[in-house]
């Protein structure tokens, strides 16, 4: 059976941790496509591309695509804006620099894959639709976040 969900991994770091274990990372992936998608789940295969990198890599790609010249800790590229043509749903591009998961699970207090999973999750919701540019949206991005985190026990 072809697997539904594939998911192109590239590191770009020195150190890979060991939370980065790639059928952990499609299991939660596929769940916030299921629990998205509900019934639809099942018509097609999905297709992420997935970068791990360093702060000085995210701020070079956020300056070019975002103008934005600083690093942050995730960026979201959505293939197709609209409707998927063709049996594989090509979700999008998640790059994730390393450095600010790091930082950022230091500031708030738990660890670095509680972090991980939380920026690869605001990624996901991202290529699926949600924003958080107003407070009605962040509201519901932050709700779904939350429900999604605490699914795989990753609590504040």
């Amino acid at each position: 059976m072809k697997k539904k969900i594939e998911i192109d991994i590239t590191y770009s770091i020195e150190k890979i941790d060991s939370f980065f274990d790639e059928e952990k990372i499609n299991e939660f992936v596929s769940y916030i496509l299921k629990d998205e998608y509900k019934e639809n789940f099942d018509k097609n295969e999905y297709y992420l591309s997935l970068l791990i990198t360093t702060n000085e890599e995210i701020k070079e790609i956020n300056r070019e695509y975002r103008q934005k010249d600083a690093p942050t800790d995730v960026i979201s590229f959505a293939y197709n804006e609209t409707e998927n043509v063709g049996a594989v749903n090509m979700l999008g591009d998640i790059v994730i620099s390393i450095d600010r998961v790091r930082e950022q699970s230091s500031e708030y207090g738990h660890s670095d894959e509680r972090e991980f999973y939380y920026v690869l999750c605001h990624g996901m919701l991202h290529l699926l639709g949600y924003d958080h540019i107003e407070e009605e949206d962040k509201i519901v991005m932050r709700k779904r976040e939350e429900e999604i985190l605490s699914k795989f026990n990753y609590i504040r």
